[in-house]
Parts: C-alpha cells; structure tokens; sequence
C-alpha cells in the first residue's frame, strides 16, 4: 500500500501569523514536523504543500519534498487534494498537521493501519481523554461513534447534552485524517453546506453527503500551535 504524507503550511495566520517558520529550539517548526513525520516507515513519501515562497525555500533548505499550491484554497484538505493529484499511484493520502512539532510517527501508524479494511474511506483519531474543560472548549472538537466506530457527528459544543461523568461518551477529535487518494479528490468537488458553516467544521460536510470517517482510537496526545502561548507549552515539553 503505497501512503503519501502531506504536510499543508501557509504563512498567514490571524492567530500567529508565519508560525511554520517559528524557531523551536534551533529548527522551525515546519522542519521539526516533516523530520516527524518521515520517520513513519508505513508513508512512501512526505511532501511539504504550502502557497508561500519563504516555507518553499526553507523547506528546500533543509532537504525536505516541497510543492508550491493555489494560494485560493479554503482548508488543508483542498491544498493535500492540490498535490495528491500529481500522484495517482499513491492509495492512501495522509493530512499531517503543520503546527505540531512533536508529531508522532507511530500516531500516524495507527490511522493508516485502518485501510488495511478495503470499506474505509477516510480515517481520523479520536481519544478517550476528555474532561470537563476540554468539553466547554469550542476549540476542541467532540465526537460521537456509531457501534462501528464510524463518527455520527463532530461538534465544537459539547455533545451529547447533559452532565459531565466518568462515562461521558463522545470523545475528543485529534485533527489528522488520511483518505483513499480517489476519495480525496471527490470531496474536495462537494458544495459546502449550512451544516458545516455552523461548526465550522468541514468533516460535516462529507458526513452531510454520506462518506463514511471511521475512528480510530488512540492515546498518543501531540500539543499542538495555534498562539504565542502554545509554544511556550512546546518548549516545556521539549
């Protein structure tokens, strides 16, 4: 089975604008993910796919694969569709988060471990860790399953309503998805919904049109930066 790794960077940020190319304890952070992320042994090839000139060149830099995209794209997935398309042999296409550092290759291994079912269509992690916080969080997405392990619904409020408990029985998203390469480029066509616009979660919109995302659990846990007061908490942990 042959994976394609595709790490989307873009320079803008209205939270932390050009944080690929912040320095964590001497290589930025886009070099400390791809470094991550090439050390998976089940990804044939990692790719860098980003609209920016500087990440292009300091990717190239380091000796990392890098494509330059569209600079009009809406989401990561629209930038990995972009340049999974110049590579049609690739089955499997993993969307590797740019703002976490401390990527772990083995987190990785367990979500593509899920096609190795010939009925998946897209795969994401999901963790049982949660509490009370993390549910009243907007920015940290909820998920529920169905008795296949197949998402029901994501949402940033906390679902289902009711009491917080030690059975609580959504579970917290981890934002990394992989997708069948021909997947991929369908999902990338569908017209954005009400749905989706509500959560702001585009996952909605292939639930919306009726794809399957099955769920993997895991409890690898990566930080990752979305502000100035993120990265002190990498730097901690580093």
């Amino acid at each position: 089975m042959k994976v394609l790794g595709i790490i989307p960077a873009r320079f803008g940020s209205s939270r932390f604008p050009g944080k690929p190319l912040i320095d964590i304890k001497g290589k930025t952070m886009i070099q400390r993910v791809y470094e991550g992320a090439s050390k998976c042994e089940e990804l044939s090839k990692v790719i860098v796919a980003t609209d920016d000139e500087r990440i292009f060149t300091h990717v190239r830099s380091f000796g990392g694969e890098v494509m330059m995209t569209s600079n009009l794209h809406g989401s990561g997935t629209e930038r990995c569709a972009e340049v999974a398309a110049h590579f049609p042999e690739m089955e499997i296409v993993v969307n590797i988060q740019g703002d976490e550092p401390l990527v772990n290759p083995s987190q990785i291994s367990e979500l593509i471990q899920a096609f190795q079912h010939e009925n998946v269509e897209i795969a994401t992690l999901v963790s049982p860790k949660i509490d009370s916080t993390e549910l009243s969080n907007p920015n940290r997405i909820k998920v529920v399953i169905d008795h296949e392990q197949n998402a029901l619904f994501f949402s940033r409020s906390s679902i289902p309503s009711g009491t917080f408990s030690s059975n609580y029985i959504a579970l917290k998203h981890i934002g990394l998805y992989a997708f069948r390469n021909e997947v991929l480029r369908k999902l990338v066509s569908l017209p954005a919904t009400e749905l989706e616009k509500s959560e702001s979660l585009e996952q909605l919109r292939w639930l919306y049109y009726g794809y399957k995302i099955k769920t993997i659990e895991t409890h690898i846990e990566t930080p990752n930066i979305d502000t100035p007061e993120d990265l002190e908490a990498v730097l901690r942990r580093l």
